[in-house]
């Protein structure tokens, strides 16, 4: 069945275009005016000299002198892209930012990596056009983050706050003075003693003595970060393997955790959590839910170039699935693309319907699924292998319920310390329903097993995981489901029966749709949708990233990882990601006859990191506090839903969280309530090296180093002031492990220092450049002229051995290294990736069926299911927040332009507001019209906003852009010694749909809203209702 394209919008932008567009002109005339741009030329208008010229008949070069261009990477959001930089030579100003040619996420046709860089300037011109061919592009956010760089709201040098917190004072202090003061603590407030680092740092005494298993005192430091922007390595050295605190984590689980822990479930991987995309370049047919291609997703610059592409010259046709129209479908992907919307947070009601339908009509990839183990699937054809057929242990009184049978437990001799480890088989049905080892079986295994079988002579209740995941699908009906999720019957099957008609080039993805009361089960569903027909590993299908090139390893040129005096952290992690029954209070219940459930509050022991629950175990002392925050690069209060409400006490109140340092270039949302700003690093100022997120099957592995001077201020021996120097001089300071004068070793084992930011990272770059036994080339003069790199030469030589320097050069003068995209698919099989994954994908996930809700008591179900977005005990939210009360769901989706911590002229003077959009039949039963201001409700609050009347949104919903409704970044005038910040009213314009977040009534209110499993939170699905405001 084909499906039909749906009848989109006939009209409606018009009058949103309308809106504040005097406001949007009359800035924009400002920031023209108020720049310093060239003078006007005949030709060419205010445009810069062009950075270098190419004769279009010869291909002949010849630079501009004035000016210099250079590979690095772009920080305007997550997806780090690879950029060529336009500096100018006497200003040192960035000029101007396009695509890197020979990184995969600025061209999708990346030059082949022995390119000179020379010719990779003639391959992007005009000369046998091959600019065209060749094109290496940004984003928009891309193009105007430079902007930053120039900011009057940078954080130039450390800053101490003056008064309590969050009075928005503060006082510039010498890099001395703040080393001195956050290492040995002290009364640096005249609020009483605060522990430094260097009394915080006890790795012998226990947290609490009644409960060792939660670690040390050192545990009482913790370090949020956002993403690993390629400098994490070095910082984990710092705090988990010197300082040895467990507690560091990123910002995952308020930005795509639910989508990465569903996905982690099938990969069997709950801490890397593994995934996949789809491979648009060969696909035939893509589901995209919760995620539009082009405008959201990491890598969204490159996905919106292949689906571009894919619906032009290929042969791909797609589908989005989500509450709000993006321009990823539009009138210039014709019938390609369809637009479903559909209900927030139901997105398992849809997904588990297809499946019945699929299992229904026998759709499902017997073939493939009936495959126990590598071995027999690669014999018939399939790059990967499921776990379908393995038996699970279904007797509810079995020690081991929920956990898959082992050869162990059917008389197969274990050695008592290898039972349930790898030497112990998985077990399945033969063809004769005999037990058999799964990875011995090379024939087709059982996918249903019989009642009655014999285990040890008993009966018990064995079913295959794929009979689990049957059940699962089948306890609703596709008429239920259409009624939950608002998606009609025929388009629910029209959907199934699409997606299994394509063999293995298709396949579903999602991303941060997924952030809802319900998003593991809906994310553990699509993924498990994939695995049903088989597509992981394959040409046209679901595809792994091809990863990167290690350069934090054990070699092969340096050894960056292990050092004399290195800690090992231990203890529980301060988020509760482990199972309950590790604590010495479950031992006490089970020992006195207790009962065992509930726990005090949720645990999630198949989760990654949690920052989520980190404010709720500091505000309860449970499992412990925090004595110190070390926020880099971070911004929780806004970015995660319903948290400044409930905790700003918490982080105000210096009893609570004693001492919080921030490593930031900026003061944001939850760094103004610091102690103490460090500035860092900023874009083109950065070093770094750093792998795509996904995305991309080629390994990639990009380099960012300091295309120009740093602007923050200078350490005493001459280093710019940031996360790397600040954390190198604290722990000399602090005589830690791991830095200093022989902080490293080479290979061989000989010490090297680690006393600067290039002596860390020119290292990492020696591995890069010699991984895979077959080093890079040397760089030559002529790239490292073409390149900028020339001025690092002196810095190279000094620091790395004679036969490593234009190695590590050569990286640096392309932007990284980078496989051939040729090397996309396995040279022997051309229909399957060359990087794959190897392990089996599980279809029940044993240790998701074998934990439990530690809020009721109940198991977790091992299997994608269908559940109603519920709190974390399983209440339902609807049957607290009745529909009646709060008529509307509030999801929130992704701005094209601003991130939640680019924000600048450039990009607001195009979208300067993010007014709320809602269905015309919905503005209607309201009383609303397009540019009225209304105010939208949770149970967590109101924000007040314009309203847009906009069909491409779900009927029962109201939309709100994120990245809008800051109150710092430069929304409030801050005070740095004697001197104020200008206001900047632009930047608090709009609503951050974060303000008005819900916390858990079941949980007596004590957090936030998070998903129950885990632990991400929810920011789609809040109950809301919205009315006009007068006037």
């Amino acid at each position: 069945m084909k499906l039909k394209r749906r009848e989109m919008i006939a009209a409606g932008g018009l009058a949103a275009g309308a809106l504040g567009f005097s406001q949007t002109l009359s800035r924009m005339a400002h920031g023209m005016l108020a720049k310093k741009d060239p003078k006007e030329d005949k030709l060419n208008g205010y445009s810069h000299e062009p950075e270098y010229r190419v004769n279009k008949e010869t291909g002949e070069i010849t630079l501009n002198p004035k000016q210099q261009v250079s590979y690095t990477t772009c920080l305007g959001c997550t997806t780090i892209c690879g950029v060529r930089v336009r500096i100018d030579k006497e200003t040192g100003r960035v000029l101007r930012v396009g695509g890197n040619p020979f990184h995969p996420l600025a061209a999708a046709n990346h030059l082949p990596y022995e390119t000179s860089v020379k010719d990779s300037f003639i391959a992007t011109s005009q000369h046998q056009e091959l600019g065209q061919r060749n094109r290496a592009t940004l984003c928009g956010r891309g193009n105007a983050v430079k902007e930053h760089h120039s900011s009057p709201f940078r954080v130039l040098q450390p800053l101490k706050r003056v008064g309590p917190r969050n009075s928005g004072k503060w006082e510039p202090i010498s890099f001395e003075q703040l080393i001195r003061e956050v290492a040995e603590g002290g009364d640096l407030f005249g609020e009483g003693h605060v522990k430094g680092f260097k009394e915080l740092r006890d790795l012998k005494t226990p947290i609490k003595a009644e409960a060792p298993e939660f670690g040390p005192i050192a545990n009482k430091v913790g370090v949020i970060t956002s993403v690993n922007d390629g400098r994490e390595a070095l910082i984990r050295r710092f705090w988990n393997q010197s300082f040895g605190t467990q507690n560091f984590v990123r910002h995952g689980a308020w930005c795509g955790g639910s989508w990465r822990s569903g996905s982690g479930a099938v990969f069997g991987d709950h801490r890397a959590m593994p995934h996949a995309k789809p491979d648009m370049e060969n696909a035939e047919f893509v589901i995209f839910i919760g995620t539009a291609p082009g405008a959201t997703g990491n890598p969204f610059r490159r996905t919106g170039e292949l689906i571009a592409k894919a619906r032009t010259d290929g042969k791909m046709d797609y589908v989005i699935i989500d509450p709000v129209l993006s321009n990823a479908d539009n009138r210039a992907a014709g019938d390609r693309s369809n637009w479903v919307p559909i209900i927030p947070g139901t997105d398992s009601a849809l997904l588990m319907a297809m499946m019945r339908w699929i299992f229904e009509n026998d759709r499902h990839n017997k073939d493939y699924l009936s495959c126990a183990n590598p071995e027999y699937a690669e014999s018939r054809g399939f790059p990967s292998y499921c776990s379908a057929a393995w038996l699970v242990i279904q007797e509810p009184s079995h020690p081991r319920y929920g956990k898959y049978l082992r050869g162990s437990d059917i008389g197969v001799e274990i050695e008592e310390e290898k039972r349930y480890g790898d030497d112990d088989p998985y077990i399945v049905l033969n063809e004769h329903n005999e037990f058999e080892s799964a990875i011995n079986l090379m024939s087709p295994a059982q996918l249903e097993a019989p009642e009655g079988l014999l285990l040890n002579g008993k009966d018990i209740k064995l079913k295959t995981a794929l009979q689990l995941l049957k059940e699962s699908a089948m306890r609703q009906t596709i008429e239920e489901a259409s009624a939950y999720c608002g998606i009609p019957v025929p388009v629910i099957e029209g959907l199934a029966d699409e997606f299994t008609s394509h063999g293995t080039n298709a396949s579903i993805v999602a991303h941060g749709g997924m952030m809802s009361g319900n998003g593991f089960y809906n994310a553990f569903a699509v993924v498990t949708l994939n695995t049903l027909i088989g597509n992981l590993n394959t040409k046209g299908g679901f595809v792994m990233g091809g990863g990167g090139f290690r350069d934090a390893s054990a070699g092969p040129r340096y050894n960056l990882v292990d050092f004399e005096g290195k800690v090992q952290p231990r203890g529980i992690p301060i988020g509760r990601n482990v199972p309950f029954e590790r604590t010495s209070e479950f031992k006490r219940r089970k020992e006195a006859g207790e009962p065992l459930y509930p726990a005090p509050t949720q645990w999630y022991p198949n989760a990654p990191g949690l920052g989520t629950e980190w404010f709720a175990s500091i505000a309860n002392d449970y499992p412990y506090k925090l004595d110190a925050l070390i926020l880099w690069m971070c911004n929780p209060v806004y970015g995660i839903a319903g948290l400044k409400k409930k905790f700003e006490e918490q982080l105000l109140d210096p009893k609570k969280i004693p001492l919080i340092v921030s490593i930031d270039p900026f003061i944001n949302e939850t760094n103004c309530y610091a102690d103490y700003i460090v500035p860092d690093s900023l874009l083109y100022e950065s070093w770094g090296w750093v792998s795509p997120w996904n995305g991309v099957p080629t390994k990639t592995m990009a380099a960012r180093w300091p295309v120009v001077e740093a602007a923050a201020a200078k350490t005493p021996s001459g280093q710019p002031i940031a996360v790397e120097s600040f954390h190198i001089e604290l722990a000399k300071y602090m005589g830690l492990p791991g830095f200093g004068k022989e902080g490293l070793k080479d290979a061989d084992g000989n010490p090297v220092p680690l006393e600067t930011a290039e002596d860390w990272y020119f290292r990492g770059g020696a591995n890069i450049a010699y991984a895979g036994g077959k080093p890079v080339p040397d760089a030559t003069d002529e790239d490292l002229l073409f390149s900028g790199v020339e001025r690092m030469r002196a810095d190279l030589e000094s620091r790395l051995k004679p036969e490593e320097w234009r190695k590590i050069a050569y990286l640096y003068t392309r932007g990284g290294r980078f496989e051939n995209a040729d090397q996309a698919q396995d040279k022997n099989n051309p229909e399957w990736q060359k990087h794959r994954f190897s392990n089996v994908l599980w279809i029940w996930n044993e240790n998701v069926g074998s934990s439990r809700n530690y809020l009721n008591g109940e198991h977790n179900w091992g299997t994608a299911q269908f559940r109603e977005p519920h709190f974390s005990n399983g209440t339902p939210m609807r049957e607290i927040y009745s529909e009646e009360d709060w008529p509307l769901l509030l999801v929130s989706f992704k701005s094209q332009l601003l991130s939640p911590y680019t924000i600048g002229t450039s990009l607001t003077i195009l979208k300067p507001d993010n007014p709320m959009i809602i269905h015309p039949d919905d503005a209607k039963r309201f009383g609303l019209t397009t540019g009225q201001v209304a105010k939208v409700s949770t149970p967590g609050g109101a924000v007040e906003g314009t309203i847009i009347v906009y069909p491409g949104v779900m009927r029962g919903c109201v939309g709100i852009e994120h990245g809008f409704g800051h109150t710092e970044l430069g929304g409030r005038a801050h005070q740095i010694g004697d001197h104020t910040w200008p206001d900047a009213p632009f930047i608090r314009a709009g609503v951050n749909i974060n303000d008005i977040g819900l916390t858990d009534p079941t949980r007596n209110h004590e957090n936030i809203w998070v998903d129950s499993v885990s632990g991400a939170v929810v920011r789609n699905g809040l109950p809301a209702k919205v009315e006009p405001i007068a006037g």
